[in-house]
C-alpha cells in the first residue's frame, strides 16, 4: 500500500470548554472524526471544526457516541440495538447538516469510545450502527475498527468499509483494544507509536502487546485528539510514514 489515511477524533469540546488542539491536529491529519453533540461537541464547535477542516483540505466524518456528556462517551449505557440505530442516525444527520452549513461534505462515519468498542464485540450493535449509516446515506463509508464485528456488519449490508488501527493504543492477542486503565492500554511515547504503526502498515497486521501478528487490511490510522501527547504522536506518525515512502491522503469511497 502506497497511500494511507491519518485520522483523529476532533470537535470534542463543549461550550467554552476545549478538548485538545484541533487547529494543530488539522494541519497534520488527512481525516477528522467530528463529535456530533452527544458524547461531546455542540453546533458551534461542529460548524467551526468542519469549516477549518474544509480550509485545510481535510476529509470529515461523523463521530457518533453514546449520549453521555458526563462520561465523554466512555461508559456503556443500557440502550437496545434499535435505540442505538436511531441515536446514531440522529447524530449522522446533525453532522451532515453542519458540514453542509460549513461548506464541506461528510464522507464517512466512525463511532466513538464505548459505543465503538461495544459494537466491535457485539454483532447486534454493529449491525444497528451499519443500518443507521445505510438508512441515512448509503454513500457514506464506515471507518471501522479492524478485525471486529463492525467490519462484518458493514460488509453484510453492502457499505463501503475502511479498516483502521490505533497509533496510541495497545492490542490484546484477539486484536481488541486493551481496556483503558490496564497495563499497555496507552502508547504514550510518540516515537514508539510511530515505529509500531509503520511496522503494522508494512506487515499488514495488528501487532498485539505480546508480539502476536493478526493480518488485516489497514486503510487508516487513528491518533486520539484528546491525549496529552496527541500532536507529537500525530506528527511522529506522519513523519515516519512519509519517510518510508507512503503518501498521506484521505481514503475515498471505493464504490
Amino acid at each position: 500500500m502506497s497511500t494511507i489515511d491519518l485520522n483523529s477524533d476532533l470537535g470534542e469540546g463543549y461550550g467554552d470548554y476545549r478538548c485538545g488542539d484541533d487547529a494543530a491536529m488539522l494541519s497534520i491529519v488527512t481525516s477528522a472524526n467530528v463529535a456530533c453533540g452527544m458524547h461531546a461537541g455542540d453546533p458551534q464547535i461542529m460548524a467551526r471544526t468542519f469549516e477549518l477542516a474544509r480550509e485545510r483540505g481535510v476529509a470529515v466524518g461523523a463521530h457518533p457516541g453514546f449520549p453521555d456528556l458526563w462520561g465523554f462517551g466512555r461508559r456503556v449505557l443500557p440502550y437496545t440495538p434499535a435505540e442505538i440505530e436511531r441515536i446514531v442516525a440522529y447524530q449522522i444527520g446533525a453532522a451532515q447538516a453542519l458540514a453542509a452549513y460549513a461548506g464541506h461534505r461528510l464522507t464517512y462515519v466512525k463511532t466513538h469510545g464505548a459505543l465503538a468498542n461495544h459494537a466491535a464485540a457485539h454483532e447486534e450493535f454493529a449491525t444497528a450502527i451499519a443500518r443507521a449509516v445505510k438508512a441515512v446515506d448509503p454513500g457514506l463509508s464506515l471507518l471501522a475498527i479492524a478485525l471486529t464485528a463492525q467490519v462484518r456488519a458493514g460488509e453484510a449490508l453492502g457499505l463501503d468499509i475502511h479498516q483502521e488501527i490505533f497509533a496510541d493504543r495497545g492490542y490484546t492477542e484477539e486484536g481488541q483494544l486493551i481496556p483503558r486503565g490496564r497495563p499497555g492500554a496507552l502508547i504514550e511515547d510518540a516515537q514508539e507509536a510511530a515505529d509500531r504503526v509503520l511496522a503494522m502498515v508494512q506487515e499488514g497486521a495488528i501487532i498485539a502487546a505480546s508480539g502476536k501478528r493478526l493480518p488485516t487490511p489497514i486503510r487508516s490510522i487513528c491518533v486520539h485528539g484528546d491525549s496529552p501527547n496527541a500532536i507529537a504522536t500525530a506528527r511522529a506518525v506522519r513523519t515516519r510514514l512519509e519517510a518510508a515512502g507512503l503518501t498521506l491522503a484521505p481514503f475515498r469511497p471505493t464504490a
